[in-house]
């Protein structure tokens, strides 16, 4: 069977003239049963494309009001009564504008006898029509329709008619679920949606006794009481006060004791007491805490018996009760003792028995409540403060304890049978628990460390006790957690840290890898052979030679022939190599001139050799990648190969170090690039037209400008007579990059002006005949002309480019600029005058407007604004997102506001931010819960 067969004209008025299949005719009553029939059966995809359009057309099309109805004809089978219930709902919910005032209580009647019939029948097309009703009520109330609840109540409890009872009250409870569901999606006007939720707020008094009542009585069945407990879920989200669902709420505790009700009334309480306005009725929420509080037993019954859907449930109540409202029970002075109990029953939760995600998913649930519950502590008068912490530091300390042990790895055995994601998952909760050691550090201090000092050197100095590689690894992991982001260097205990190293039996993998970093955290030596330990090793090496350089020369020749032979080797992967040669060029500044060219000369004539053999050859992609990365490692050597002053790379902060005598002789940077300048001219002159090449030539002389500064002008009239060639042969970013370098260092110079005066003319005039063509044509020369100086307006304006590079090195620039809020008047002005601009841009994007790819990039942006103008982003968050539809029309208000608190919530975990706003992006695009998010 195919679409549109009808041959022959009718004058009947049923036949109507087909908008989307070449004018062909079809009859409104009947087509929609062939339509419907070749989407489910006809094996033919492009039928079934084709009858998916013409449906969707058909259900928005004026004829949808006459065949709806015939759909919904108790002959027809589910699929197509369910046709015709969302035909109805899509007619009503998008437009109601069509229908005349008169018909309003004629198609309330309809619906309502027609949820009637389809009481006891199919229950995905009952849903679809009290979605519809529910809809017909939100457009009606309050004029229209007043107290359309308290009617939908009394229309159901009525006796008489063909359904049971039970039926009746099972699609009334449908009925009233999907009310306050269909006014989170809906698309009323925003001074409707006001009236509306006040409104619904007002017919609660309706909803809430019929609730009690199916909840009491004892001959409901399991079946009502969980959708009682569904329907109060729904209803909460309206912001229903707290203390007048109280009953319920207790209702609910009291069901959590039933297996067939426990999922639902988790989710019922839990959705009740994360309301942000639920914190206002403190004593409501003081007699809860008792009742939390009497689910221990059953917690650890669960946990006895394996029982992890039931534990999960409750761990995740007394998560929400905790991190919702730790300030408000905090300030309950008199009732500190049942708080504190809260508190350690969530402690208990965090340190459940087994090995997280493998024998159980709790844990990860109750860390935030950590951050949040320190947060509130810190956030009272000093002498207020001080009582908390009296209480609450020894709490901490134990946290401190329970979160390590939760960081050991299993056994050998166990740790060999878990799947790979199952690891990924293990490494993602140990980088979890790392942060929130970081932050409880804040709190506890050296103490902290001390703590963790004695621990280990009892563990690794008493032979008479077995130890576990395991516990060992973990106490290790505590010291790199914190190691890594304070400077310790100055702390006591690290003398003794370095003094008991040695005495660690590596026997692992995984306590390699923990040694490895540690050491690197507290600069320290390692080896670089093994491949399993490549990041830490190199990562290490690198530290120690930035921080130590000037202590190194006697190793100086062992260590290069050593870089030397695992970079023949290709042990490392690119990334690492680059690392390698960043920590050769700041080894090698702290050697005599003689000794660097000599080291230079071995190191970089196997590359050298290589590169002029692959100039001869002709383009492909296999040698591309090979110059790149010889590009690339020659760049690296040079970013950090500095005969003048230390470097501190990577804004990481060095300790300070040994003074040395200043260099004499030419600098061994510009006599390399000088050796290899017509090399890379004859590279240059095959690869012009490919940006990654060009790029990675730039790079060289980038890095060695910035190292370098003034002394590189021996190469300054060369590289600008290059520099303008590539230029106005082809214009690059990368090439127009290194001109703003070159000119902004050598400009001044009087030696150096002629050339880079000539330079900076033929740039000025192809970049201004680029920009009379059209910037969108060149984004990338776009995005570098500008600078700081001009509007903050323009770079978001390049936000909207769809090139994805442009964005991330704007969403870069953002990330650098804002955090000088607090340093340079000028910066605070713009982002204060403009900054709003630039979050509007960022949530349109988040919104859809941007590939899902880029919203690392975006959320950086976020955290950062967050971070550096919390007070600024509460303003304008609250008013970006109060526009309908904006950032996209398929997110309610509530989502919106869920979304702004969970922002502004995070200003210290960026990793929280980015799953923040990928969540939120995916719901944006109606892709949550889909197999498109499945690998997101």
């Amino acid at each position: 069977m195919s679409l549109c067969r009808i041959d022959s004209c009718h004058r009947n008025p049923r036949f109507k003239r087909c908008s989307c299949l070449n004018g062909h005719l079809y009859h409104i009553y009947f087509y929609p049963f062939f339509a419907l029939h070749q989407l489910y059966y006809d094996p033919n995809i492009e039928n079934k494309n084709l009858a998916q359009k013409w449906l969707m057309q058909a259900q928005v099309s004026p004829q949808a009001w006459q065949f709806c109805w015939v759909l919904l004809r108790p002959e027809k089978v589910p699929e197509i009564q369910y046709f015709g219930a969302s035909a109805l709902h899509t007619k009503i919910s998008r437009y109601w504008g069509d229908i005349p005032t008169e018909q309003y209580n004629t198609l309330k009647t309809q619906l309502f006898s027609q949820i009637a019939r389809f009481a006891s029948g199919s229950k995905i097309v009952l849903t679809r029509l009290c979605v519809a009703l529910a809809s017909l009520a939100l457009n009606m109330m309050p004029e229209a329709w007043p107290g359309a609840v308290s009617e939908m109540v009394h229309m159901f409890q009525e006796e008489g008619g063909e359904v049971d009872g039970r039926a009746r009250c099972l699609a009334l409870l449908e009925l009233l679920t999907v009310l306050p569901e269909e006014f989170q999606t809906s698309r009323l006007p925003q001074y409707r949606k006001g009236q509306v939720r006040a409104a619904l707020g007002r017919e609660w008094t309706a909803v809430y006794p019929l609730l009690q009542q199916l909840l009491r009585q004892p001959d409901s069945p399991p079946l009502v009481k969980a959708r009682v407990l569904k329907c109060l879920s729904s209803w909460v989200l309206l912001d229903v006060p707290l203390n007048e669902s109280e009953g319920l709420v207790e209702a609910c505790f009291t069901a959590l004791s039933d297996p067939e009700l426990f999922d639902t009334a988790v989710e019922a309480i839990v959705n009740t007491i994360s309301q942000p306005d639920s914190q206002r009725y403190v004593d409501t929420l003081l007699k809860l805490v008792p009742q939390v509080l009497q689910l221990q037993e059953q917690l650890r019954d669960a946990i006895r018996n394996g029982d992890m859907e039931t534990s999960h449930g409750i761990c995740r109540i007394a998560v929400s009760l905790g991190e919702n409202h730790s300030r408000a029970l905090l300030e309950q002075v008199e009732h500190w003792q049942s708080f504190l109990a809260l508190v350690n029953m969530i402690m208990f939760c965090t340190g459940i028995p087994g090995h997280y995600p493998v024998n159980e998913t709790t844990s990860s649930l109750t860390l935030t409540f950590w951050y949040t519950l320190q947060d509130d502590i810190m956030s009272f008068e000093a002498e207020k403060q001080a009582v908390y912490l009296q209480v609450y530091r020894p709490v901490y300390f134990q946290l401190v304890d329970v979160l390590l042990h939760k960081a050991q790895f299993p056994t050998d055995e166990e740790y060999a049978s878990w799947s790979s994601d199952e690891k990924e998952q293990f490494r993602i909760y140990r980088v979890d628990i790392s942060d929130t050691l970081m932050y409880v550090y804040e709190m506890l201090g050296a103490e902290l460390l001390s703590n963790l000092y004695d621990k280990l050197g009892r563990l690794l100095t008493n032979t008479e006790q077995t130890t576990t590689w395991q516990h060992t690894e973990a106490l290790l992991y505590g010291f790199q957690s914190i190691a890594e982001t304070i400077d310790v260097n100055y702390s006591d205990v690290i003398p003794g840290l370095i003094g008991l190293i040695p005495r660690i039996n590596i026997n692992n993998v995984q306590l390699a890898d923990t040694v490895m970093f540690t050491i690197g955290a507290l600069a320290e030596w390692l080896a670089l052979g093994n491949p399993d330990l490549s990041v830490s090793s190199v990562s290490t090496l690198k530290k120690i030679c930035r921080e130590c350089k000037y202590d190194l020369p006697p190793y100086a020749s062992n260590i290069v022939a050593v870089s030397q032979e695992v970079l023949i080797k290709q042990i490392h992967k690119t990334s690492q190599c680059m690392w390698l040669m960043q920590a050769l060029g700041f080894l090698l500044s702290a050697l005599p001139v003689e000794e660097i060219l000599r080291n230079l000369h071995s190191l970089i004539t196997p590359y050298i050799q290589q590169l002029e053999k692959l100039a001869e050859e002709t383009p492909n992609p296999s040698n591309k990648l090979a110059i790149i990365h010889i590009l690339g490692l020659l760049s690296n050597l040079f970013t950090t190969l500095d005969i003048t002053k230390q470097e501190e790379e990577s804004g990481e902060n060095a300790p300070p170090i040994k003074s040395v005598p200043p260099q004499t002789g030419p600098n061994p940077v510009v006599v390399v690039l000088q050796q290899v300048f017509a090399l890379i001219q004859t590279v240059l002159s095959k690869w012009l037209n490919d940006s990654q090449v060009v790029e990675a030539v730039c790079a060289i002389f980038e890095k060695s400008v910035k190292t370098l500064l003034h002394d590189f002008a021996p190469m300054v009239s060369q590289l600008s007579e290059m520099l303008g060639q590539m230029y106005s042969t082809i214009p690059q970013a990368s090439a127009l990059d290194l001109t703003r370098q070159m000119v902004h260092i050598f400009a001044s110079q009087t030696n150096d002006f002629p050339p880079i005066k000539a330079l900076f003319e033929l740039v000025t005039s192809v970049t201004l005949t680029i920009f009379q063509q059209g910037p969108r044509d060149h984004p990338d020369i776009f995005l570098i002309s500008f600078t700081l100086g001009f509007s903050l307006l323009f770079r978001v304006l390049s936000l909207k480019f769809p090139e994805a590079p442009t964005v991330k090195s704007t969403c870069l620039f953002f990330t650098e600029l804002i955090p000088h809020c607090a340093d340079i008047p000028p910066v605070a002005q713009v982002v204060q005058e403009d900054g709003k601009l630039l979050l509007l841009a960022v949530l349109e994007a988040i919104g859809g407007q941007s590939s899902r790819s880029l919203m690392d990039q975006f959320a950086e942006v976020l955290f950062c604004l967050n971070k550096h103008c919390f007070a600024l982003l509460t303003v304008w968050l609250k008013e970006a997102l109060r526009s309908p539809g904006f950032p996209s029309s398929r997110v309610s208000l509530e989502q919106k506001d869920t979304f702004s608190q969970q922002v502004l919530r995070e200003r210290l975990n960026k990793r929280r931010v980015k799953d923040i706003v990928k969540e939120f992006t995916l719901v944006c695009r109606g892709l949550h819960g889909t197999e498109y998010a499945a690998d997101y």
